[in-house]
C-alpha cells in the first residue's frame, strides 16, 4: 500500500470526523458515517484530478511569442500606445442644478454674493454640465530605477464660449519621474499648487475658493523628497517654481501686460508634511506647513518705470481621522496679493490708491467634518471665511466672505453618484450693506 497516497486521505478523514456536524442533531451515527464516506470519495476524486490550467491572462506573455497568441487582457479603457506607454481613460459626466435666493457669483459655481444693488434679492436657477471631466493617465515605460507617469485632464468650466457651447479647460497636463529607491520625484507641467493642498468636503466644483480655501493650478517644476519616520510615519518635502499669473495691467493705457509674466522671477512654493496614524491605526493623519513667495511687475509706461509688488502666503493644513468613520479637515492661511491663488476674495492689488499700488492682505481658512456612514454614503458639514484687510481695499471692495455648508453624497452604484448640498453665503462690502443668500444644489455624476 502506498503510504504517501494514503496519508493525505487519512488526514482529511480525521479533519472531517473532528469537524462540527453539518446536519441536524437528529442525524444518527450510521447516517453520519455514510455521509462522511461520500464526502471522502469526492475528495479523493478531486485530489486525483490534474491541476487546472492557469488563467489565460497569466499564461500568455506580455509580448506574444507567435502571431496566433492572444494579447494579455487589459483593464477597462486602458490601451497600449507603443514603446511601453499605457494610457487609461477616465472621467465623468456631471450635471449640477442650484437654486439661489440671491445672486451668487458667477452662478454655476459659488464664489461670493453680489452687492444688494445688483439685484441681490432676485432669486435664480443655474443648470450646467460644465463640471463634466475627461482625463488620461499615462504610465511607463519604467526602468529598474525610474517609474514614469503623466496626466492630461480637461473640464468645461471655462469662461470662454456660450453656456451650452463651453470651451474645454486644461486642469492638469504634466509628466512625472519617480525614483522609488530614494523616494524622490520630479514633476513638470500644470497641476495643483504645492500650498494648501487639502480639498474641502464640499460638493460645489469651486471647492470654497474665495471663501477660505486657497491654492489653484499652475504650470510648475516640482521636486518632492520623502523620508520614512518609524514604522508607519513619513515626512515629505516639496519645492516648486511656478508661473505667476497676475491681473491685466491697464496702467500704461496703450497695452495690457500680465504683471506676473513680467516679473523677474517665478513664484517659489514649498511644503513640509508629516503623515502617520495618530488617532486611528488604519488611517494616517497629515499635518503640513506650506507657503509661497512671488512678484508682480506693474509697468506704468513704455520707458521701464514700474512697481514691484509681492505675493506671499503662509499656510497650515490638517487632515485628521478622529475615528474609523469621522474625519476632520481644515486649513488656515495668511498672506498678501492672493487673487492668483483664490485668496482675498479674488482681490490682489488695489489700483485705486492715489499715486501708488497696494497689495491686499488677507487671512482666513476652512474647517469641515465628514462622516462615512457606509462605503456608499457620506455626510459632511463645514464652514469657511476669507477676511481681507479693509484698509487695503478699494472703495467698493469685498471686505468679508463666509460660507456654511452641509451635504450628503450617495454612491447609488459604483458609477452613479448623487449629491445634495445646502449652503449659506454672506459677503460684506467696504461701503455697502452685507449681502446674503442661500443655495440649494444637487449633482448627478456618471463616473467611468
Amino acid at each position: 500500500m502506498n503510504r504517501k497516497r494514503t496519508l493525505p486521505y487519512a488526514l482529511m478523514l480525521a479533519g472531517l470526523l473532528l469537524a462540527p456536524p453539518a446536519v441536524t442533531a437528529a442525524e444518527t451515527l450510521e447516517e453520519r458515517v455514510i455521509r462522511l464516506e461520500k464526502e471522502l470519495a469526492e475528495l479523493k476524486t478531486l485530489v486525483g484530478r490534474k491541476p487546472a490550467a492557469p488563467a489565460q491572462v497569466a499564461a500568455i506573455p506580455v509580448t506574444p511569442a507567435t502571431p496566433e497568441a492572444k494579447p494579455a487582457a487589459k483593464s477597462p479603457l486602458t490601451v497600449s500606445l507603443g514603446s511601453g506607454v499605457k494610457a487609461q481613460l477616465y472621467g465623468f459626466a456631471r450635471f449640477d442644478a442650484s437654486y439661489d435666493t440671491g445672486k451668487i457669483n458667477p452662478g454655476n459655481i459659488a464664489l461670493w454674493v453680489r452687492p444688494e444693488g445688483l439685484n441681490n434679492n432676485d432669486a435664480e436657477w443655474n443648470l450646467t454640465a460644465g463640471a463634466t471631466r475627461l482625463g488620461l493617465n499615462l504610465t511607463g515605460p519604467d526602468t529598474d530605477s525610474i517609474k514614469l507617469s503623466g496626466n492630461i485632464e480637461f473640464d468645461f468650466l471655462s469662461n470662454v464660449g456660450a453656456e451650452n457651447n463651453a470651451s474645454p479647460r486644461l486642469r492638469h497636463g504634466y509628466l512625472k519621474a519617480f525614483w522609488p529607491a530614494s523616494d524622490f520625484s520630479i514633476l513638470a507641467g500644470q497641476t495643483w499648487d504645492v500650498i494648501s493642498s487639502q480639498i474641502p468636503f464640499t460638493d460645489d466644483p469651486a471647492i470654497m475658493w474665495a471663501a477660505g480655501n486657497i491654492g489653484s493650478r499652475h504650470p510648475q517644476l516640482r521636486l518632492t523628497k520623502g523620508f520614512s519616520v518609524g514604522e508607519k510615519g513619513r515626512i515629505e518635502l516639496v519645492a516648486a517654481a511656478s508661473r505667476t499669473i497676475g491681473e491685466s495691467n491697464t496702467l500704461a493705457e496703450t497695452w495690457n501686460t500680465d504683471p506676473g509674466k513680467d516679473a523677474d522671477m517665478p513664484a517659489i512654493q514649498g511644503r513640509i508634511a508629516f503623515s502617520a496614524p495618530l488617532l486611528v491605526d488604519t488611517q494616517p493623519a497629515t499635518i503640513a506647513l506650506s507657503g509661497h513667495y512671488g512678484q508682480e511687475e506693474w509697468d506704468s509706461d513704455k520707458t521701464g518705470n514700474h512697481a514691484t509688488l509681492d505675493s506671499w502666503s503662509c499656510n497650515v493644513e490638517i487632515a485628521m481621522p478622529l475615528s474609523e468613520k469621522i474625519t476632520l479637515g481644515g486649513e488656515y492661511f495668511t498672506g498678501s496679493n492672493l487673487d492668483d491663488y483664490w485668496g482675498g476674495i479674488g482681490q490682489g492689488v488695489n489700483k485705486d490708491v492715489s499715486g501708488d499700488l497696494k497689495e491686499i492682505r488677507s487671512q482666513g481658512g476652512w474647517a469641515a467634518l465628514r462622516y462615512t456612514m457606509n462605503p456608499s454614503t457620506t455626510f459632511s458639514l463645514g464652514a469657511g471665511i476669507d477676511d481681507p484687510n479693509d484698509n487695503d481695499l478699494a472703495a467698493d471692495g469685498r471686505s468679508l466672505n463666509q460660507s456654511f455648508f452641509a451635504n450628503v453624497i450617495n454612491r447609488i452604484t459604483p458609477n452613479f453618484i448623487l449629491g445634495v448640498q445646502l449652503s449659506q453665503w454672506r459677503t460684506d462690502y467696504r461701503n455697502a450693506p452685507e449681502s446674503d443668500a442661500f443655495r440649494a444644489q444637487s449633482s448627478m455624476t456618471y463616473k467611468f
